[in-house]
């Protein structure tokens, strides 16, 4: 009697096979017959005819190749329990975005999911200037205050909301940002979205708020998801205007969808190094399927090359969360 035995296969399976019989015909064939996990109980107790000899073997993987010196033939499936190992997407796409040219003193992080599925990825965990694109959350922060007081947007407001998203409006978005009481007013939003390190900027220096690729992610499920803090005609609110970006801002991860985006993007040139911050944040439709992308850079020596940089990152997310 062999004990039941489970080892690691080539392709990293653990298959488990408890025991099986060998047996050799006169003509020199072979068949395999399995016993079961219950040493009594055979997955096939039929002998073929002529049988001259048998013997007792544990297989040490369900695809390892039988030796043999005549041609083999299994009579019965030998039985087996496979266990797949789950894909370790984040490194799927690290591996994806370290082949993306990145420039010396230069940082990326990118986040994606497929709303479909849930799979989603994670690159890198650094926090970065937000600039422009925390016009999104400053929004997405009024509207929430605004259904908290059983109201909808004023004219004003929303004068001010279609200049900030869709022109990217700076004096809009100061107007926006003293609307919802600056950084704490923004923090209070962000806990209920779930939202846990994006640091608003100081003052009015709203383009300075910290944050994540993961917590940009998280903004949009708020924002295109259903599950979410926003009310239906909220979320369409948003979803709009994020599909109505003015010509020449409709670059970022509309790159990796262009058949179908809704974005927004920030750029802002630090003063003191006079290198670029370039970030995007929106959905975008590729292959039949919708991605909500969030790409973070800093550091870029040139607008463009920061450009350059999110959008084949954007890419290089999609096609890692397409294939796996």
């Amino acid at each position: 009697m062999f004990p039941h035995r489970a080892r690691r296969g080539p392709l990293g399976h653990a298959a488990v096979v408890s025991v099986v019989l060998l047996g050799v015909t006169a003509a020199g064939s072979v068949y395999v017959t399995a016993r079961a996990h219950d040493p009594g109980e055979l997955v096939s107790s039929s002998a073929s005819p002529g049988t001259t000899a048998a013997m007792e073997a544990t297989v040490e993987s369900a695809t390892a190749p039988l030796s043999t010196t005549g041609p083999a033939r299994a009579t019965t499936p030998v039985s087996a329990s496979v266990s797949a190992s789950p894909v370790d997407r984040d490194a799927l796409l690290a591996e994806a975005v370290g082949a993306v040219p990145v420039e010396a003193g230069a940082r990326v992080s990118v986040a994606v999911l497929d709303t479909e599925s849930g799979r989603s990825a994670v690159y890198g965990d650094g926090a970065f200037d937000t600039a422009s694109i925390v016009k999104a959350d400053i929004l997405a922060s009024l509207l929430l205050q605004a259904q908290d007081a059983g109201r909808g947007l004023t004219a004003r407001e929303k004068t001010y909301a279609a200049a900030m998203i869709r022109d990217s409006d700076n004096a809009s978005a100061t107007a926006l940002w003293k609307a919802i009481g600056q950084a704490q007013g923004l923090a209070a939003a962000n806990k209920r979205f779930g939202l846990g390190d994006t640091q608003g900027g100081d003052g009015l220096l709203w383009g300075l708020t910290q944050t994540t690729a993961a917590d940009q992610l998280t903004l949009l499920r708020q924002v295109f998801g259903d599950d979410s803090e926003l009310d239906a005609d909220s979320r369409q609110y948003l979803r709009g205007l994020m599909g109505d970006i003015a010509a020449g801002q409709d670059w970022g991860v509309s790159a990796a969808g262009p058949s179908g985006f809704a974005l927004k993007n920030g750029w802002l040139p630090r003063s003191a190094t006079g290198l670029w911050d370039i970030n995007s944040v929106g959905r975008v439709k590729a292959g039949g399927r919708e991605y909500l992308v969030a790409v973070l850079s800093d550091g870029n020596s040139t607008k463009a090359k920061g450009i350059s940089l999110v959008e084949t990152a954007a890419k290089a997310a999609v096609s890692v969360l397409a294939k796996n």
